[in-house]
């Protein structure tokens, strides 16, 4: 045999014998389930991983095992909150049309599994009126005194002078804030709340009428935690009915709430009237 062949051909088996070496001693790799798995190339292992990815939505591999990773959205709602069209016939009997939303079929009915800014009756007819924009024409909630139009207030009856303490909304992000205070509803304190809606923050308005008086030393951007004192239960604006007019509202989009003077937060072009119960923290 030709020197210069058999050197060639004692190359080559070195290079086998290297091969097989490393590929005896190289690690196994185990696979999310624990089992060892052959060692695969580089090019290999990359096809694979971009084919198939090892773990669960919602979830990052490391390592052997899966880590959760935090969600934004976790416990908001699934869907926005949907406005619907309703209409009813004003004190001269001219029909106007408004945009409301209406109890989410998931929430309870019940206002008692609420956190609600003002305690509890024993009376079962503690809501004097309840929420019922959602109600054809003829059953709404009118009387010959109400002049507004998509009123979506609920009355909470209480005793004069009872103190009403801020609630946060479901899914709010950071504090409340004052927004406004004067002559609405009587008496009236509005306060301003951002809150996580199917990922996105929107703006929640909460109406406080027929007070007693607001709370002294309000004022304007003002923050709030939970449990403040906003002012007390009266009959401003109602003489003789003594109770808290509670009303909630969502900024319409493009609406900067912070800037909606008292007189303008209850206008259906600027704000919707929202069912409470669609924000308002559920008791534990």
């Amino acid at each position: 045999m030709e020197p210069l062949l058999r050197c060639a051909l004692a190359l080559s088996l070195v290079s086998v014998l290297t091969r097989a070496a490393e590929l005896r001693s190289a690690p196994s790799v185990t696979n999310m389930r624990g089992v060892a798995a052959a060692p695969r190339s580089r090019d290999t292992a990359t096809s694979i991983g971009t084919a198939e990815a090892p773990c669960p939505r919602g979830t990052l591999p490391d390592g052997n095992v899966c880590i959760p990773v935090p969600d934004p959205d976790r416990g908001s709602t699934a869907e926005a909150l949907q406005e619907q069209q309703n209409e009813h016939h004003d004190r001269s009997g001219r029909l106007r049309v408004y945009d409301q939303i209406p109890r989410q079929p998931e929430r309870p009915k019940d206002f008692r599994k609420y956190r609600l800014p003002v305690p509890v009756l024993a009376d079962p007819s503690f809501v004097g009126s309840g929420y019922d924009l959602d109600r054809p024409d003829d059953e709404q909630r009118r009387s010959p005194e109400l002049s507004a139009v998509g009123h979506g207030g609920v009355d909470l009856a209480q005793a004069r002078g009872t103190p009403i303490r801020l609630v946060n909304l479901e899914n709010q992000v950071g504090d409340a804030t004052v927004l406004a205070v004067g002559h609405l509803f009587g008496n009236t304190l509005v306060t301003l709340h951002t809150v996580r809606e199917a990922g996105m923050l929107r703006e929640y308005l909460v109406m406080y009428g027929h007070l007693q008086s607001a709370a002294p030393g309000l004022a304007q951007g003002q923050g709030l935690k939970p449990g403040a004192l906003l002012g007390f239960v009266g009959d401003s604006g109602s003489p003789g009915i003594v109770h808290l007019h509670l009303e909630v509202r969502r900024a319409r989009e493009g609406i900067d709430a912070s800037r909606l003077a008292l007189g303008q937060v209850t206008q259906n072009a600027k704000t919707v009237a929202c069912d409470p119960r669609n924000v308002l923290e559920l008791l534990p």
